[in-house]
C-alpha cells in the first residue's frame, strides 16, 4: 500500500484514534491486531548494534560536551543553549534505560556495561533501578493493577495530580543524591533501613503502594557493583563541592540539567498512557488502547519521546521489537490493517493534545 493511502487511512481514523478507554467495560481480544502484528513484524526482532552504539554514544557525547558548554560558557543565554540541548541530548542517552530491560545481555556485548559507565551512574541513576521494575509493567495480569510500579489512575484522580506529578520530578536530582550518598552507606550497616531503602527507594516507580523484593542471582550482583559506583560517585562530587574544587556554579548547572531530563522524561511518562484503568486486569488489547503511539506526521515527538518511546502502544503489544523498527513495524500495520482496526486507536496526534484530554478528563470525573 502507497504512502499516500495510509496517510489517508490515518486521517480518516483520527476520530477513532481520539477516543478513551473506558476502563469500567472489558475490553475483548482483538485477535487479528495481535495475529496481524506478530506476522508482518516477525523479521523485525533482532536488534542492531551499530544503530544503539552509534545512536547512544553520539547522545553522550553532545550531552556531556553541552554540559560543559553551559558551565563554561560566561554569556548567559548562550549557557542557556548550551544547557538544553544537553537536557535534550542526555534525556536521549537515558532513555536507553527501558531499552536495557527488553534485550538480552549477550546481543549487545558490553552495551549494558558502558550504559552504566558512561551514564547510569554519573547520573545516579544505575539500570538496577529499571531492570526488575519494568517487566512487572509488561505481565498481562500486572498492567494497571496496585502491583504494577509504572502505573497510577491519573485520569480518575483530581485534577491537581497532573501537575503535581510533574513538579515533583524537579526535586529527583536531591532525591538521588541523598539516597546515594547518604541512604546507601547508612543502610549498609542499619539492616531495616537497607529494607526501606530496597522497598521504596532502589525503583524508577509511579505507584506509592508498590513495594520491591529483594534482588536475586545476577541482578543483585550487578545492583551492589552500581549502587557501590553511584555512592561512591556522589558522595565525591558533594566533596569536591563542599571544598570548593567544583564550583557551586558548575554543580547546580548540573543539578538544573539533571532536573530538566527527569522534568522531561515525566511529561513524556504522563502521556505514555491514558491512565484510565481503576486496578482491574486488562486484556492484551485494552492495554493497547490504554496507551499511546504518536507516529508521524508529528516531528516533536523525536525530542520528547526519543528511542522509540513515541511508539508506546505499540511496544506494549510488541516489547520484543527494538526501538529502532518501531517505526517500521507501526507502517507496515497501518498498510495492513483495515481503517476500522482498533489499531488506530492507540495513535494520537500530539504532546498539548494528550495533556489537555488527560486534564480535562480527570477535571470531568472530579
Amino acid at each position: 500500500m502507497s504512502s499516500t493511502t495510509i496517510s489517508s487511512k490515518n486521517a480518516a481514523t483520527a476520530a477513532a484514534g481520539s477516543r478513551r478507554v473506558n476502563a469500567a467495560v472489558p475490553v475483548p481480544e482483538d485477535v487479528e491486531l495481535i495475529r496481524t502484528a506478530a506476522k508482518v513484524t516477525r523479521d523485525l526482532n533482532v536488534p542492531k548494534p551499530l544503530i544503539y552504539w552509534s545512536d547512544f554514544m553520539a547522545s553522550v557525547a553532545v550531552g556531556y560536551g553541552s554540559l560543559a558548554g553551559a558551565i563554561i560558557s560566561q554569556s548567559t543565554a548562550v549557557a542557556i543553549a548550551f544547557g538544553l540541548l544537553a537536557v535534550l541530548a542526555l534525556y536521549r542517552a537515558g532513555s536507553f534505560i527501558h531499552e536495557l530491560t527488553h534485550v538480552r545481555r549477550n546481543a549487545l556485548p558490553g552495551f549494558h556495561f558502558a550504559w552504566n559507565a558512561l551514564f547510569g551512574v554519573p547520573m545516579l541513576i544505575p539500570s538496577f533501578m529499571y531492570e526488575g521494575i519494568h517487566s512487572i509493567h509488561h505481565r498481562t495480569k500486572k498492567y494497571g493493577t496496585v502491583e504494577d510500579p509504572e502505573y497510577l489512575p491519573l485520569a480518575l484522580m483530581k485534577p491537581w495530580s497532573v501537575p503535581l506529578f510533574v513538579v515533583v520530578a524537579a526535586l529527583a536530582p536531591v532525591a538521588l543524591l541523598f539516597r546515594y550518598a547518604v541512604l546507601s552507606p547508612l543502610s549498609a550497616v542499619i539492616p531495616p533501613l537497607r529494607k526501606l531503602v530496597v522497598e521504596r527507594y532502589s525503583g524508577l516507580i509511579i505507584n506509592p503502594e508498590f513495594r520491591r523484593k529483594p534482588p536475586e542471582g545476577d541482578l543483585k550482583r550487578r545492583w551492589l557493583a552500581c549502587e557501590i559506583g553511584a555512592s561512591l560517585w556522589a558522595i565525591a562530587l558533594l566533596a569536591m563541592v563542599a571544598t570548593d574544587v567544583i564550583p557551586l556554579r558548575a554543580f547546580l548547572i548540573f543539578l538544573a540539567v539533571m532536573s530538566g531530563s527527569v522534568v522531561l522524561n515525566q511529561i513524556r511518562t504522563l502521556v505514555a498512557h491514558l491512565w484510565e484503568n481503576d486496578g482491574q486486569e486488562m486484556s492484551v488489547t485494552a492495554q493497547y488502547l490504554d496507551s499511546v503511539n504518536v507516529p508521524p506526521p508529528a516531528t516533536l515527538p523525536a525530542l520528547w519521546a526519543p528511542v522509540g518511546l513515541r511508539y508506546h502502544a505499540l511496544h506494549h503489544l510488541l516489547p520484543g521489537v527494538p526501538y529502532h523498527s518501531l517505526g517500521e513495524a507501526h507502517r507496515r500495520l497501518a498498510a495492513e490493517l483495515p481503517s476500522e482496526s482498533k489499531f488506530y486507536r492507540a495513535d494520537h496526534g500530539s504532546l498539548w493534545t494528550l495533556i489537555t484530554g488527560l486534564v480535562r478528563g480527570s477535571a470531568g470525573r472530579n
